[in-house]
């Protein structure tokens, strides 16, 4: 939201490759580290995730997106986040050419009531372990 501002850290980026070899399961292990400052609680902080994959040929496309908010509490937190991806035609679904990507991935957060004009499928789901840190919001009753 407006009322937010980024302090220190990245607020977006690139991350890792990982090669599931069982259960299809990719492990992930690469820290994120924001400091954010805010003037009021009005559009709460949110994770955008774009997972991609590589096929056989070594070509990138993209898995899924999934949107999931940051938890409010300090602490240790285990949080899902459920993936979807636009649904590509059935030419593109038989010949692996990969699917539809937006244009904007940001509409995934900020337009999320817009989804219902696309059709999507599932993509998975995303396990994340965050360690939230609140300070002075006790001050201003949060």
């Amino acid at each position: 939201g407006a009322a937010w501002t980024l302090l220190a850290g990245a607020g977006a980026g690139q991350t890792q490759l990982d090669d599931p070899q069982v259960d299809d399961v990719a492990h992930w292990g690469h820290p994120l580290d924001m400091h954010l400052a805010t003037k009021g609680l009005q559009g709460w902080p949110k994770l955008l995730l774009e997972v991609w994959h590589v096929d056989s040929w070594g070509r990138p496309g993209l898995a899924g997106y999934g949107v999931c908010h940051v938890p409010s509490a300090p602490g240790c937190h285990r949080v899902t986040c459920v993936t979807w991806r636009p649904r590509g035609t059935r030419g593109q679904r038989l010949l692996g050419t990969g699917g539809p990507q937006l244009r904007v991935p940001e509409v995934a957060v900020t337009g999320a009531g817009e989804r219902f004009r696309l059709r999507t499928e599932s993509a998975g789901s995303v396990h994340l372990e965050l360690g939230v840190m609140a300070r002075n919001m006790g001050t201003y009753g949060v």
